[in-house]
This record gives C-alpha cells, sequence and structure tokens, in this order.
C-alpha cells in the first residue's frame, strides 16, 4: 500500500511539473489519445494546458490529458432531445451537424445546455461542462516521453496538423452602417450553392395587414428588409421565435421571388451571431 501511494505522489508531482510547462506551438486538443481523432479545440502557443489528474494515469506514453473549462458548441440530433427541449441523457453530442461527424462527448443528466442554432434535422447547442482533452507531449519543451514498448508505426510519417479553421465570412457582414447583401444571382437566375448571410432576423407579420408570403425575413444594419427567408426545410419551428429581432447567420441558397422584385433564402440552417 505504501509502495502504491508513493508511486501516486510522483506521479502527481510529474504532472505538476508539465502544468507550468508552457508550449511551444500552437497545439491540437483531441478527444481521444489518438493524432486521428476529432480536434476539440487549439492551444495557443505559450499557453500552459491544465493537467486532469483524475485521467493521467491511465493517459497512453506521448500523450497529456488535460482539463477543458468550456463552454463547447455541439449538436445534437432533434429526436433526442425531449419535449421540454432537453437533451436524453447518453445521446451522442457531435462536433459538427452532420452524420459521422466526431463525437465530442456524450451528454448526461446533469449538463447545462442552451439551444443557439437549427440545423436541420439536427439542433445547436451550448454546452457548459468541463471536458477532459488530450494533447501530444512534443509540444511541451524539455519533455522526455519514456520509451515506447510497442514497435514504431510502419504507416508513414504523421499527417501534420491542420491549422485551426477560419471563420466564416457570411454574405451581407462587412458593408459600414448596412448589411447589404453581397450576392450575385446571374442575370436574375437562381444560385445553386448555399452560402452564409447575415442580418436581424425579423418577423413580417403586422395587424390589420394582408400576410406576406413568408413570415420571416432579414434586416440590414439600418434596419431595411433585404430578404425574405423561407423556413420550410427547417425542423423544430416551434423554436423559431427566440431568434426574433435578434442578429443570426443563416445558411441556405439565395433565389429571387417569383415577381422577381425581392431576394428569398431557403435557409437551412439557423444561428445566432
Amino acid at each position: 500500500m505504501k509502495l502504491k501511494i508513493s508511486a501516486l505522489v510522483v506521479l502527481i508531482s510529474t504532472a505538476s511539473g508539465l502544468l507550468a510547462a508552457p508550449l511551444s506551438q500552437t497545439t491540437a486538443v483531441h478527444v481521444q489519445p489518438d493524432a486521428l481523432a476529432p480536434v476539440v479545440t487549439y492551444l495557443k502557443a505559450g499557453s500552459e494546458p491544465t493537467v486532469s489528474f483524475e485521467t493521467v494515469a491511465n493517459t497512453p506514453v506521448g500523450w497529456m490529458a488535460v482539463e477543458l473549462q468550456g463552454p463547447f458548441e455541439a449538436y445534437v440530433l432533434n429526436k433526442d432531445l425531449t419535449k421540454a427541449l432537453d437533451v436524453v441523457p447518453g445521446a451522442p453530442l457531435t462536433l459538427e451537424p452532420k452524420a459521422g461527424a466526431g463525437i465530442l462527448t456524450k451528454s448526461v443528466a446533469s449538463d447545462k445546455a442552451t439551444i443557439t442554432g437549427l440545423h436541420g434535422k439536427w439542433t445547436q447547442i451550448r454546452l457548459d461542462r468541463k471536458l477532459v482533452g488530450y494533447i501530444a507531449v512534443s509540444a511541451i519543451p524539455g519533455y522526455m516521453p519514456p520509451i515506447a514498448t510497442t514497435p514504431a508505426s510502419t504507416g508513414g510519417s504523421p499527417a501534420a496538423l491542420s491549422p485551426p479553421p477560419a471563420a466564416a465570412v457570411a454574405y451581407g457582414s462587412g458593408a459600414a452602417g448596412r448589411a447589404a447583401p453581397m450576392v450575385n444571382l446571374g442575370d436574375g437566375g437562381p444560385s445553386s450553392l448555399p452560402r452564409q448571410f447575415s442580418g436581424r432576423f425579423v418577423s413580417t407579420r403586422r395587424p390589420f395587414t394582408p400576410r406576406r408570403p413568408h413570415d420571416w425575413a432579414l434586416n440590414d444594419d439600418a434596419g431595411r428588409r433585404y430578404a425574405f427567408l423561407d423556413v420550410s426545410k427547417l425542423l423544430l419551428t416551434e423554436q423559431i421565435e427566440k431568434y426574433l429581432d435578434r442578429a443570426v447567420i443563416v445558411y441556405g441558397t439565395a433565389k429571387n421571388t417569383s415577381d422577381g422584385k425581392d431576394l428569398l433564402i431557403e435557409i437551412e440552417s439557423l444561428q445566432l451571431k
């Protein structure tokens, strides 16, 4: 028993030393101790990762388990939401709103999650929970990993880490004082490529006036409508009221209305800006 306690003290002492060592380069944090595992986030060069002492004993050679405080952006299938819009415990929370996307973690009953967007059959959430990620210790200067006891991989040199993706620029952003749509529909014809648009999500319904063909629209920064919105592709549209009069980014395909006087966006996803 004394031997086990001594070993634990040494382990924690070693981990504490790593805590103070800043990273020598921008470093990917993976969901599992595997270079091919999905990336949760990137830690900047010079930052000091916080070691997860609860996980470090089970972390394989060449990796460090680190604490990530969050919040995190994640996606859950609409079918995994209850009628109260709570995430079902045990449901996978993915890094992207698509089948086969990397899994960030699984939902637990104590999760604090806020719905922040709709993406077809997926719902975007902000997860406020501490998670554990893994970084390669080669990014920590002066760290000498133990000698591996298994043969080295013969699959060739590992692929270089990709830089963090740049934030997408939404059409309708960037014009001073006005988020006018920067969309070329080409001779009035429809655009086949979906893209991002930004603006203020507003209702077109007004008391004592005829109802418009579309109940929702995007306003520019000057408060003028620049596009109607077709939300028929969105699921869980009962949540759509929460976006009213808020700055949003929508993703979808733009085309002209039937009379050619206005822009209509058939949106596939909707999220707060």
